[in-house]
């Protein structure tokens, strides 16, 4: 059996005759860990919807293990075993946490097991102080602390997440960048992230985008010593600060 859980092929999105994402193959394999990063216009947001079936390709396909994806609705892509979290929390605002993680155990698991499973991912995410919280009164980070939650209830193999530090403190990343490596003891993971630092702390494989292509890939430290990326990306950003 195959250890590939993910593989596009020569995937193509165009905006008007302009190529956001430019015949990029890509291969994920079982356990990973993965991270993309890429300056701004890279194509990453892209890329991941392309993955998560709200954007379609113009040319290529993508395969999730013996699934073709490539005209799949969002719905279809989630049943397929594949979660996602977006970079805005779409969360239930009015709902409290364990209303959202059980409505989100329930379409997976059913009635029976939603209470137990939305329990075990309240505990996983140390919000139980938090159960019976209106999400709405929740701070940002807190909010897509949730939405990570409710990926979780549902029990994935493949779990997307998009820029899940945004808005979050130091600390908070920190502890996000903990809880996605504990995730990925039992699911493979992408994280389309900006935050050098949260990257750093994963420790996971890195691909860098750049014009829409696969510019390098590698682990951090082989990423962080290529003069290219340097150049492109990670001296941008120094340069930048500086």
């Amino acid at each position: 059996m195959s250890d590939i859980v993910l593989e596009t092929r020569g995937l193509v999105k165009e905006f008007g005759g302009l190529r956001a994402v430019d015949g990029v193959d890509f291969v994920l394999r079982r356990g990973e860990l993965r991270c993309l990063i890429g300056p701004n216009g890279a194509g990453k947001s892209t890329f991941f919807h392309l993955l998560a079936g709200t954007l379609r390709p113009t040319a290529g396909g993508i395969r999730f293990k013996d699934l073709d994806l490539t005209r799949l609705e969002p719905h279809e892509i989630a049943r397929a075993g594949m979660g996602i979290k977006f970079q805005v929390p779409r969360v239930y605002d009015q709902l409290p946490v364990a209303e959202n993680l059980w409505l989100s155990a329930h379409v997976r698991h059913g009635r029976a097991a939603a209470g137990t499973v939305a329990d075990r991912v309240l505990d996983e995410i140390r919000f139980l102080q938090h159960r019976n919280t209106p999400v709405g009164h929740l701070s940002h980070g807190d909010r897509q602390w949730v939405e990570i939650g409710m990926v979780l209830a549902a029990e994935p193999e493949l779990i997307l997440l998009d820029e899940p530090t945004a808005g979050m403190t130091h600390a908070e990343a920190r502890r996000t960048a903990d809880l996605v490596r504990e995730i990925n003891r039992r699911a493979t993971v992408i994280v389309v992230e900006h935050d050098m630092d949260f990257v750093r702390h994963l420790a996971a494989g890195v691909t860098v985008l750049h014009r829409g292509a696969i510019l390098a890939q590698g682990s951090m430290d082989e990423i962080r010593d290529n003069p290219v990326v340097r150049d492109i990306y990670l001296g941008k950003r120094r340069r930048a600060r500086g």
